[in-house]
């Protein structure tokens, strides 16, 4: 039995801390609506950011609340309306680390150097102290942990407010001899789910090939597991914790009667937003539409789920990947890449 506190429409909400969220509450003077960031979870009660401050919200008194995508940065769809700091944030919900620590606003992640998602620091806020002491405070975390400091590095977009933090952490590592990782670069694509679902076998879109049929399972099976590489090698059991570190996930799959298994993906939710990651067709079934379909059948997962935007991260050197990507109706929204001393 689950000991997370759940209000009265079953939500457990202690895994949506820190993410935006909008909670309808009945007291003796009616029906009341609060909208923020969920600070914390104690006892039976909701701390809130209200617009006026921290709001105590006891969770018998809640009728129906559920978390919210993150407040549109400027007038564009909503997968497009997004700044870089808040999608960043965002993905990293989808990616969780086994150790994340809070640097002010930087986030500090391990998993025993599996995925330099997992295993950089992500600095998208200010660290609450001078930007060369936050970098010295990055290699000592990085340091007591056995692994070499890793940070990623968004490339802000002109017209986002965060512009000039994110410009002045990326000077502060690079002040003190930080390079980029060869071979980092990526790229962050978006799109509608509402569009993207429309790919799925069962809307209309491109059929499954004779003798396959789709798996969609929430935890990732040995056939699974045994598909999907990283950089071409298996993943370990910490790589697995990964897989399923998001609030809610699915594993699709797409495998011939005897068991073979064709093609990979998976489909993940947090922030009010689907992901997609661990796309891989094996070499044999190739150049057949099967990343097509399960883009489609992810976008769908994502849209029946709530989740009215999408995104992925590719490689930028991967040219058949970015090319599939934006004929199934991807943008590119921003880069990235990783810096290391």
């Amino acid at each position: 039995m689950s000991t997370k506190p759940s209000a009265q429409d079953g939500t457990d909400w202690a895994e949506h801390i820190g993410s935006r969220v909008v909670v309808r509450r009945r007291d003796a003077s009616g029906l009341h609506d609060v909208l923020g960031e969920l600070l914390a979870v104690t006892g039976q009660t909701l701390t809130v950011a209200g617009r006026h401050g921290p709001v105590d919200v006891p969770l018998s008194s809640i009728v129906a609340g559920k978390p919210v995508p993150p407040k549109a940065s400027r007038p564009a769809p909503p997968h497009r309306a997004l700044s870089v700091a808040d999608l960043e944030l965002a993905m990293a919900k989808h990616w969780q680390a086994a150790e994340q620590d809070w640097l002010g606003g930087w986030l500090l992640r391990a998993t025993e150097g599996f995925t330099n998602r997992a295993n950089s620091v992500l600095a998208v806020g200010e660290p609450g102290m001078q930007l060369d002491v936050a970098v010295v405070e990055v290699v000592d975390w990085y340091a007591e942990r056995g692994l070499k400091p890793v940070a990623a590095a968004p490339e802000p977009r002109i017209d986002d407010g965060d512009t000039d933090q994110l410009l002045a952490a990326t000077s502060a590592f690079e002040a003190e001899g930080w390079t980029q990782v060869p071979g980092s670069s990526t790229a962050v694509m978006t799109a509608a789910t509402g569009e993207v679902r429309a790919l799925a076998p069962r809307l209309g879109g491109r059929a499954l090939p004779e003798g396959l049929t789709l798996t969609l399972t929430d935890e990732p099976d040995p056939a699974w597991i045994s598909q999907y590489h990283y950089r071409g090698q298996a993943v370990p059991d910490h790589g697995v914790r990964l897989l399923t570190s998001a609030p809610r996930q699915v594993f699709a799959s797409l495998r011939t009667d005897a068991g073979e298994v064709a093609a990979v993906v998976r489909g993940s939710l947090a922030e009010s937003w689907a992901g997609l990651t661990a796309m891989e067709v094996a070499p044999s079934w190739r150049r057949r539409g099967l990343a097509t379909i399960l883009i489609g059948v992810i976008g769908d997962w994502g849209w029946e789920h709530g989740a009215r935007s999408i995104f992925l991260q590719v490689a930028e050197d991967n040219v058949n990947a970015l090319a599939t990507y934006e004929k199934a109706g991807f943008t590119h929204h921003h880069r990235y890449s990783y810096l290391a001393p």
